[in-house]
């Protein structure tokens, strides 16, 4: 995760983001992919609008993971606004994955430390990004697609789930040509629509 958050810190100031804009990026925003499909679309020279039109787009799924996260984490209040600033990829997989009763702690484990670790090494990439140089000749561009992976795996034990993640794989693929970066994501989720509903 450190990796992850210095590689954004570095892309956001190579796009043209001061070193505090890409600190309250991540303290506010909190969700990596949307920051990267942010800072990608202004350091191609694209408008304010469509790139926070793209990050909006991505992290919509942070809605769905919500949904699933109210009733294994029933938070009130102040509590509940934490809840949804660390309800991301990482600790809804792991409060998913854990059993009922540690699936609390294992969100509040996660999203706290995911916070706490992103937005240091946002801090540390943004400031180092003159010595780091472009994250993708360094490969750290890879990390957000094997961080998903590693997500993904672990749920990966039942052949219709198996079934279910290679639709989406392949909805991805066909989609990546035709439509705007961070859409292909979405349409892949889509595809447990039809599961859902006949539940």
């Amino acid at each position: 995760m450190g990796l992850y958050g210095a590689s954004f810190g570095a892309a956001a100031v190579t796009a043209g983001l001061s070193t505090a804009q890409a600190c309250v990026l991540s303290l506010l925003m909190f969700t990596g992919a949307s920051q990267f499909a942010l800072v990608g679309v202004l350091g191609a020279g694209g408008s304010a609008a469509a790139a926070v039109a793209g990050a909006l787009l991505l992290g919509s799924r942070n809605t769905l993971y919500a949904v699933r996260m109210a009733s294994l984490v029933p938070e009130r209040g102040v509590r509940r606004l934490a809840a949804a600033q660390v309800t991301i990829d990482e600790s809804t997989a792991m409060a998913v994955a854990a059993p009922q009763e540690h699936a609390r702690a294992a969100f509040w484990a996660t999203g706290l430390g995911v916070f706490v670790f992103w937005n240091l090494f946002t801090l540390l990439g943004a400031l180092g990004a003159a010595q780091l140089g472009d994250p993708a000749d360094l490969g750290l561009d890879a990390l957000v697609p094997a961080a998903f992976l590693a997500l993904l795996w672990p749920q990966l034990v039942a052949r219709s789930r198996v079934a279910l993640a290679a639709a989406g794989a392949l909805v991805a693929l066909v989609a990546l040509p035709f439509v705007p970066a961070g859409v292909p994501v979405l349409l892949a989720g889509l595809v447990v629509v039809p599961l859902l509903v006949r539940r």
